[in-house]
């Protein structure tokens, strides 16, 4: 076998911008041998045919059993790791029956009221930040403190725990030195630790007593399993939607017909956050993937162990698809996007996950007639990642208040 010349595409334009870059590869082919920063070799998968099919393929496995020698990924501890996203079927469908038990539609309607609460309280904050200062940071304010809050409340986190609680959660997704995740990952396990044994003597009605029900009266949860799921539903309820948020914000900022049109009709909102998940999705690759036996995408044999990224992002883009598919446009007929998944791997928080956005950008657009970025654009930092483009802070200042 050739061994193939990985492409180098991760550099200062692509962090900046990536989409151009996805664009060329898709005008090259559908699949491309390509370099991660730290030099190991995936396959990126980037028109939106083949992203939907790798979503659904049987043979392109999540469990790490199935990796080859090249891939380098961050690992957790064992009581982390069985999570859904690691996990095919069939261990994967009964993982995800016994959660669907107790995450259900009406517990997250039930939040509703207290995301809105909590939203506003944070708006105020917003408000009195850029009232002292001149302008606030919009992720430090409000579109990071609000899903913290919401996963807080749903797993009963108690109030007095919740400081610590943010600090590690930002001390692994935003690590200032060496041994921060380590650390942050050992201070998260042995709190939920603690709050699972706290919830098993106090049962509170929150997810976490319903998770230890399910798991201690039918027994078909194991402890790894209760504590990955817990950390499952904190990494992916609190860094996603805040990226969303605060995405969503920049690009009504940037198309302001837009956000005049959404701000005449709120009605418009469901569908305003849909066509946000489909072109400004901070997540832009999906869970890694290993085929289990040789397979081909998109005209591209693919060996058995290597790792394989369906890139969401370049999907939403792919023009064979979405008509004009740069622009953003909350009218747009078809907004069906990957962003939540699809298939199998389905988010499981995806109700959750829309109620925070459309509360956000409800309470955003109203209470902040005159919101205004106070920096050019082009100078607002990203996080520098392959998996995500996703805002460190978005500086705002604002013209009147209501």
């Amino acid at each position: 076998m050739t061994v193939p010349i990985l492409q180098q595409i991760f550099d200062d334009a692509y962090h900046r911008d990536p989409y151009p870059t996805y664009a060329r590869l898709r005008a090259e082919g559908g699949v491309h041998p390509v370099a991660l920063p730290d030099g190991s070799p995936v396959w990126l998968v980037t028109t939106e045919a083949e992203v939907r099919a790798g979503l659904t393929n049987p043979l392109l496995s999540v469990n790490k059993d199935h990796a080859g020698p090249g891939f380098k990924g961050f690992s957790l501890p064992p009581a982390l790791d069985a999570n859904l996203l690691n996990i095919d079927a069939p261990d994967h469908l009964r993982l995800r029956r016994l959660v669907s038990k107790e995450f259900t539609p009406r517990r997250v309607e039930n939040l509703g009221a207290k995301v809105r609460q909590t939203c506003e309280a944070l708006a105020r904050r917003l408000h009195d930040d850029i009232t002292t200062n001149g302008a606030a940071d919009l992720v430090a304010d409000l579109a990071a403190p609000l899903p913290l809050a919401v996963v807080g409340d749903l797993l009963g986190v108690p109030e007095q725990d919740r400081g610590p609680f943010a600090s590690w959660v930002g001390a692994m997704l935003e690590p200032k030195s060496p041994g921060d995740v380590a650390a942050a990952v050992a201070h998260i396990h042995d709190y939920l630790l603690h709050l699972i044994a706290l919830r098993r003597r106090a049962p509170d009605g929150n997810l976490i007593s319903g998770l230890i029900s399910v798991r201690d009266e039918q027994d078909r949860l194991s402890e790894n399993e209760l504590l990955s799921l817990a950390f499952l539903i904190l990494m992916a309820g609190i860094d996603n939607t805040q990226h969303v948020i605060s995405g969503g914000v920049l690009t009504l900022l940037q198309h302001p017909e837009q956000l005049d049109a959404l701000r005449a009709d709120p009605r418009l909102l469901p569908e305003a956050v849909e066509e946000l998940l489909r072109h400004a999705t901070p997540n832009h690759t999906a869970i890694r993937r290993f085929p289990t036996t040789d397979v081909e995408i998109g005209g591209t044999v693919v060996p058995a162990g290597d790792t394989v990224l369906l890139c969401l992002a370049s999907a939403h883009r792919d023009p064979t698809r979405y008509p004009d598919p740069d622009r953003f446009d909350i009218g747009r007929q078809d907004k069906a996007h990957l962003a939540l998944g699809h298939g199998l791997h389905y988010c499981l928080g995806a109700p959750l996950a829309r109620l925070q956005i459309r509360v956000a950008l409800d309470v955003i657009t109203r209470t902040f007639p005159g919101l205004a970025l106070s920096l050019p654009a082009e100078e607002l930092p990203w996080r520098r990642s392959f998996r995500s483009h996703a805002l460190k802070q978005l500086p705002v200042t604002l013209g009147t208040c209501s």
